[in-house]
């Protein structure tokens, strides 16, 4: 499959947000309702005790940041593609890479079609411990469930816990047009960083893996559109001589 360029790129999210917002004593996640660690642990472990298959190991679904950013120990990755679920910006963001006035959107999981991605076993004798950081970044903010999916794989399929968007929480944005998401993208900066740097990582470990999304390579030419246009300067009065 020939490589694509990507016509968003580091250099032009840095231009238009070279700095990230400062976040006051509440931490980053200020704009949000963030989930207590009892509340968390609770949650985990009743999706454990659901889990199917060995129970020695733990299939996770990445679609987004945990393709490129796991944070945990792989045993094993494999290509997979889940169906029933697809990949889409349609979380609200008003903490992290946004805020409550401009706020970002996050993928998720949203009902319907299919999504390609990575699906990564976790091994060892604690389970619990060793997904237990992953599922508080995960579910910390609120706007994820958690499901239990089949994910196909050339070795067949594996049950894998995947996180999809909580359509009753309050950060379920819908499905807005792509040139919406795209504004709150091109717009939004958070204390850990640019919405739209989290676009960039994404779509380019999709691309690098093969892995085409229409989605995302749509959004990415539309936020560079946006960031591009935020950079020219503006003509000022006079500026233009007539012929």
């Amino acid at each position: 499959m020939p490589k694509r360029s990507l016509t968003l790129t580091a250099a032009l999210i840095a231009r238009t947000h070279p700095h990230p917002v400062a976040a006051d004593e509440r931490g980053p996640g200020c704009g949000m309702a963030l989930m207590g660690e009892a509340e968390a642990d609770a949650r985990l472990d009743a999706a454990l005790a659901e889990k199917p298959g060995d129970r020695n190991a733990l299939w996770l679904f990445a679609y987004g940041a945990l393709m490129w950013r796991p944070e945990f120990p792989v045993a094993e990755r494999r290509a997979t593609t889940v169906r029933g679920w697809h990949r889409r910006f349609c979380l609200w963001q008003p903490g992290f890479r946004g805020t409550p006035e401009r706020p970002g959107v996050m993928l998720a999981l949203d009902r319907g079609g299919r999504c390609r991605g990575f699906a990564y076993r976790i091994a060892g004798p604690d389970l619990r411990e060793a997904v237990r950081p992953v599922w508080r970044r995960e579910m910390r903010g609120r706007g994820y469930e958690a499901r239990w999916i089949a994910a196909g794989t050339a070795d067949g399929p594996v049950p894998a816990l995947a996180f999809v968007a909580d359509r009753a929480g309050t950060r379920y944005a819908g499905r807005l047009t792509d040139e919406a998401i795209a504004g709150h993208i091109a717009a939004a900066c958070g204390p850990t960083g640019p919405s739209a740097e989290y676009l960039l990582n994404t779509v380019a470990a999709c691309e690098a893996a093969g892995l085409r999304d229409r989605h995302l390579w749509t959004l990415q030419a539309l936020v560079a559109e946006r960031l591009a246009a935020q950079n020219s300067p503006t003509p000022t009065p006079g500026s233009r001589r007539g012929g």
